[in-house]
């Protein structure tokens, strides 16, 4: 059966050279998910009005496509609302929550909530100061979104409430388990009075480096170990800014 779709709300995800002429989209969309499309020829018409001129990432779009398979053909596209500029730092922050979708969303799977959070993400990026906090509440929800949230309140093994100066680690397929500082230094150990903050939604202080440590840990076991390839770019641009003087 022919799928044709029109005008439907998403975003550029990433895109890349296909066959001679065309490039292969992956895009999210409100009501299909993550999808790959082919968007035929645009990179011998590559001009202001054309397609492939119009989507570009962080740019909210409406996508029209079709096809048989799971490799859709896009057919249009608009601009649905001003593109977000993001540079310098939140530029590489954009694209790693962009290398997330890619990595950890399942194809044609509907993810209406988590698409109004990566816009509102987006836009938060954008303009707020508090880019960090912004980058932590879009991994938890994430991770609430997949199936693979976890309890930061509650022992997981126990049931018993966190206490504040109980140290914890992180178990993979379970959550946070008490434990001895210093038992197994492999393994992150997390103060509970960090964990009692983040679950209350406060990131201040150490309760913002806990969280970073913490969503890296949980984050590498969901991406079966392999690096993020926008890490890596983001820390040679900060290497490249120190040596400018950009960054402090």
């Amino acid at each position: 059966m022919v799928v044709r779709v029109i005008l439907q709300p998403g975003y550029l995800l990433h895109r890349r050279p296909y066959r001679d002429t065309s490039q292969l989209m992956e895009v999210f969309t409100a009501e299909h998910g993550r999808l790959s499309l082919v968007a035929r020829g645009v990179r011998r018409k590559a001009r202001g009005g054309s397609t492939g001129a119009i989507v570009q990432p962080f740019v909210p779009l409406l996508l029209s496509f079709t096809g048989r398979t799971d490799l859709k053909t896009l057919t249009g596209a608009e601009v649905a609302g001003g593109a977000i500029a993001l540079r310098g730092e939140r530029l590489f922050s954009g694209l790693y929550v962009n290398e997330l979708l890619l990595r950890l969303l399942h194809k044609h799977d509907p993810y209406p909530q988590l698409f109004a959070n990566y816009a509102k993400t987006l836009q938060e990026l954008a303009g707020a100061d508090r880019a960090e906090e912004t980058l932590r509440r879009f991994e938890f929800g994430l991770l609430d979104e997949l199936g693979y949230s976890f309890d930061l309140a509650h022992d997981a093994m126990t049931g018993a409430a966190i206490e504040e100066q109980t140290w914890y680690r992180y178990q993979a397929d379970s959550g946070l388990v008490a434990t001895q500082r210093g038992h197994d230094v492999a393994v992150p150990a997390f103060i509970g009075a960090d964990l009692l903050a983040l679950s209350r939604g406060e990131y201040t202080g150490d309760a913002r480096r806990t969280a970073k440590r913490l969503l890296r840990q949980v984050l590498y076991e969901h991406l079966d170990g392999q690096p993020l390839r926008s890490r890596d770019l983001f820390s040679q641009f900060r290497q490249s800014s120190r040596a400018e003087g950009l960054l402090s």
